[in-house]
């Protein structure tokens, strides 16, 4: 079996947290991946709307999943997820308080990571 390092799964989301099943899913399949498969190392990087992921404090729309809650259990067990700085200025929220563990980004950073990982989805 490879090394955590040696096997990453890189997974881009670009949709808003609420209105859309994209953020949702892909963070059921980072979730799936970090408990079946605990040797890949799985990176989320927030682009466009999906920068809203980040924010702390959500409060759930009624029947929706809680974007918020599944991100901390990624970064919990281990994920790295980072928002895109751009994208989080564009939409006024680069000031105002993250989930504990998401770092603000770069596209730079996002380049470095796709040339890193095992494998690349987007969301």
């Amino acid at each position: 079996m490879q090394k955590r390092s040696d096997v990453s799964t890189q997974i881009i989301i670009n949709d808003a947290p609420y209105g859309t099943e994209k953020a949702y899913n892909a963070l059921r399949l980072a979730m799936a991946l970090q408990a079946e498969h605990s040797d890949v190392e799985v990176r989320i990087f927030l682009l466009a709307d999906a920068v809203g992921c980040a924010l702390a404090n959500q409060a759930t729309p009624k029947g929706y999943y809680n974007i918020e809650r599944m991100l901390k259990s990624v970064i919990r067990n281990g994920g790295k997820v980072k928002a895109c700085g751009g994208c989080s200025e564009a939409r006024g929220i680069a000031d105002l308080s993250l989930i504990e563990g998401v770092e603000i980004s770069t596209m730079r950073e996002l380049a470095q990571w796709a040339v890193d990982a095992t494998t690349s989805l987007s969301f």
